[in-house]
């Protein structure tokens, strides 16, 4: 058990440094005397000869959502000649990605050689540290890294003053076990991520088989159309159906559809609350159980914010790449004016409206408009026309995937209440107000 493993030392003597009190154990050193801290850089983006090739480049942006400590790529690759023609160098495994710009405080580590944009200043551990232990120092201490950062446009932390920012190490063993006790709590915040995407791949797949493929279970439980299911061209859509299926709208299927809202930002009075407020760039095709921002009452009674229900699937209107983008509610809570929330009929179920908005997301994105960033209105979701089957089937789909996304909420809480974990032990570990107990090899 992890309380097992962490013990309390009420005997732990602490010294004075010009950083302030530490175990007496610990030393204070520079980040240029435990890492070489390298930038990264671009190659010329008019040379095709420099993309598309075999070396991991990372961006700013390859961290905004990433979720793990470590990485393996970002979107783009580059060739041997766009390192060789250009600032980026290859990183070795094992390198603390940092980036220093635009945002300062982005974390990953490297689990293969890679190169980054020059947002980043790199940090390959010496002897005097690891890269884990190196990754939780600076994630506990983003606030202080964006405080030393310079500049009257965007804050940029330098590689010059990087280095000479000065925290306390423990001894390498000290660090290992510090490191390994978060790393644990990591691993399994990402295994249940990685499940949660595995689920989410099922019920996908299982909804394309049986209502875009037209494979679902017939009455001896073969898949549909390859056993000789009976198909009826259907002018309105082009193609053929099952028999005995209809075309609808989206608003068929729904018992409401409305939008969201933003109470004003100047009245402090309606922000900080405990009602949940959602934007669209929290919306990730999963579970909702918490949000960025919270709202108040006075907040919510004072905008156009709707109180939704559990089980209210959120859908993103405005700004690409997130249009269509969806969240299924696990609690009462409101989004701003760029989502609608909509609730399925009780003969539909949220499981069978998820999944048919999921798949009407490219056609969705065919009909956005807007000049600066795409859009869509809550007509377009309204009246997009949507396949409708029988009743009985969509129960059959709706009974196995409330279990996949009764699996998937239960996964969510639990990573909150192990990420709730891991961030009230990180600042007590790393300065020594907790201390692990390090097994001395004899």
């Amino acid at each position: 058990m992890l309380n097992e493993d962490i013990q309390m030392k009420s005997k732990t003597k602490f010294k004075q440094t010009e950083i302030g009190m530490i175990p007496e154990e610990w030393e204070v050193k520079r980040i240029g005397e435990v890492a070489e801290v390298i930038g990264g850089g671009t190659p010329s983006t008019k040379n095709p000869e420099y993309w598309d090739g075999d070396i991991a480049w990372i961006t700013p942006k390859d961290l905004s959502a990433f979720k793990f400590r470590y990485i393996k790529r970002g979107e783009r690759n580059i060739t041997k000649k766009g390192l060789e023609n250009s600032g980026a160098k290859l990183l070795p495994k094992g390198t603390v990605l940092l980036t220093t710009r635009a945002p300062v405080g982005y974390l990953a580590i490297a689990s293969n050689p890679v190169t980054t944009n020059q947002g980043f200043r790199n940090l390959i551990p010496n002897n005097k540290t690891t890269s884990e232990f190196l990754f939780y120092l600076l994630r506990k201490n983003v606030d202080f890294l964006k405080s030393n950062a310079g500049g009257t446009t965007f804050g940029e932390l330098s590689g010059s003053r990087l280095k000479e920012l000065e925290f306390p190490f423990p001894p390498l063993p000290e660090q290992r076990a510090i490191a390994k006790i978060l790393s644990d709590l990591d691993a399994k915040i990402e295994l249940n991520q990685q499940m949660n995407k595995t689920l989410e791949a099922i019920g996908q797949a299982i909804f394309k088989h049986w209502f875009v493929d037209f494979e679902f279970p017939n009455e001896e439980g073969k898949p549909y159309k390859s056993s000789g299911g009976e198909m009826v061209y259907n002018e309105e859509l082009g193609k053929e159906i099952p028999k005995g299926w209809r075309v609808g709208k989206i608003i068929d299927l729904c018992s409401s559809i409305t939008n969201g809202g933003t109470p004003k930002r100047m009245e402090c009075k309606y922000w900080g609350g405990n009602i949940a407020w959602f934007k669209t760039g929290e919306l990730t095709d999963g579970i909702l159980i918490d949000s960025e921002e919270h709202i108040t009452e006075q907040g919510l009674k004072n905008s156009a914010c709707k109180l939704w229900n559990e089980n209210t699937i959120l859908i993103a209107l405005y700004a690409s790449p997130t249009v269509g983008r969806l969240g299924l509610l696990k609690i009462k809570a409101t989004a701003n004016q760029a989502c609608s929330g909509l609730n399925a009929k009780d003969e539909i179920g949220y499981p069978f409206l998820f999944y048919t908005l999921f798949f009407k997301r490219d056609e969705f994105n065919n009909v956005a408009v807007g000049a600066a960033q795409q859009n869509i209105s809550q007509k377009i979701v309204q009246e997009t026309k949507t396949i409708i089957p029988p009743q009985d089937i969509i129960m059959k789909f709706n009974s196995f995937a409330e279990r996949l996304f009764d699996k998937q909420t239960e996964l969510v809480f639990q990573n909150r209440t192990l990420s709730s974990l891991r961030d009230a032990l990180l600042p007590k570990l790393m300065s020594g107000k907790i201390r692990v107990p390090v097994e001395v090899k004899k």
